[in-house]
């Protein structure tokens, strides 16, 4: 029923693998792992298991490099106001979970004529049929942005196998132009900052810059600017995708309001940020999207389905974005939890997704989502909220 469940469980294993701070994994013992926990998942792992991980028959040369692309939530949105321009002036704290597109990419030498950057799809994407691979994709805009600005850098091609549903608020496509900005500053040896790179990257959208900070960021404006925070601690982040979509103009529109008008009345940003960075990820008050009363007006049913979660017992439940994946943080009540997911998908068409927080490694811009440093080793996580621990 949850996509992790069964046999697909090396996207959360690459999350876990992201959360230990350098300084703790350079103390960990150069020891074999016997097993990783994390909220309501266990692996067993051991030595060949663990060398075996993420090995793939594939007949064409092995890519550059390989990445990762995070979905990411919307932990509170407010709607500020509307701008003279039409535009809706945010401030949203975003997150970046472990659900994952995976980006492969191959340089060549420019060549005068070809392509300097090119796309393709795995045939087992998700939705692999609607994905465009020319300029309207947005991984190749990025790739291209990046080629005009360096002219020393080479033509990058690129493979995507997606995972992130589209329509769903998770922000897949803006995940995947950002890891295509960094794929190519690093292919070209880094000559860009990641400031320079955030810049860019609001160029292409207005959730693309985030996905370039450490995985949680304050967003204001359009949500193009990016304010990187501290990351939040690994915490369970159940995802809900409904099969209906709902389109973001749509849901604006629906919100009512004028140009120079002021959003709804309710929390104070700054408070909430706050109150989040202080560790209080689990208070139900916090959660705050100014875009659901619009969304359940559309879509009833969906607040029908976050009410059914609270009953399961969940900390916090609330729609991402403009919806209509909605999420639900912690754990279920633990006479549901066999149950809970057989329950909500016999009343709505939804997918599952059982994931958690993720990040990147703040003081190491070189590296992107799921990398550590050369030496780093896996051990237990007893305690996820607080890290790693050696065995």
């Amino acid at each position: 029923h949850c996509a992790h469940r069964g046999g697909d469980m090396w996207p959360l294993l690459q999350a876990l693998l992201s959360l230990a701070p350098p300084s703790a994994l350079s103390r960990l013992p150069a020891a074999t792992p016997r097993y990783l926990r994390a909220p309501g998942v266990r692996l067993s792992l051991d030595a060949s298991a663990l060398s075996a991980v993420g090995e793939v028959e594939d007949a064409a040369p092995a890519p550059d490099l390989r990445l990762v692309a995070p979905a990411k939530v919307n932990l509170f949105l407010r709607v500020v106001g509307k701008r003279p321009d039409g535009f809706h002036e945010l401030a949203s704290l975003f997150q970046t979970v472990s659900l994952f597109d995976d980006l492969d990419f191959w340089t060549s030498p420019r060549e005068e004529g070809a392509p300097l950057a090119s796309l393709e799809v795995t045939p087992d994407s998700l939705g692999a049929e609607l994905i465009p691979t020319d300029e309207s994709n947005l991984v190749v805009r990025a790739l291209s942005l990046y080629a005009e600005r360096v002219p020393s850098s080479p033509a990058i091609h690129c493979r995507l196998h997606k995972r992130i549903p589209a329509q769903g608020g998770l922000g897949g496509g803006s995940s995947d132009a950002a890891t295509a900005l960094h794929a190519a500053n690093r292919l070209a040896g880094l000559p860009v900052s990641q400031e320079t790179l955030i810049e860019w990257a609001g160029e292409l959208g207005s959730d693309c810059g985030f996905f370039l900070s450490a995985g949680t960021a304050y967003c204001t404006g359009r949500g193009e600017l990016v304010d990187p925070r501290r990351p939040l601690p690994p915490t369970a982040c159940y995802l809900i995708k409904p099969a209906a979509g709902l389109s973001t103009p749509s849901v604006f529109k629906a919100l009512g309001l004028e140009p120079g008008e002021a959003g709804p009345a309710g929390a104070d940003p700054a408070d909430l940020l706050s109150r989040f960075e202080a560790g209080d990820v689990y208070n139900p008050d916090l959660y705050v999207n100014d875009l659901e009363p619009p969304a359940f007006e559309l879509m009833p049913e969906l607040r029908q389905m976050c009410d059914d979660l609270r009953k399961f017992g969940f900390q916090a439940v609330m729609m991402s974005g403009s919806g209509t994946t909605c999420f639900a943080i912690g754990m279920p009540l633990e006479e549901v939890q066999e149950t809970w997911v057989d329950e909500l998908q016999a009343k709505y068409d939804v997918e599952v997704f059982e994931e958690m927080f993720c990040r990147r490694i703040a003081d190491e811009p070189s590296l992107w989502y799921t990398e550590q440093p050369p030496g780093a080793v896996l051990t237990n996580i007893e305690e996820p909220e607080r890290g790693l621990f050696p065995l």
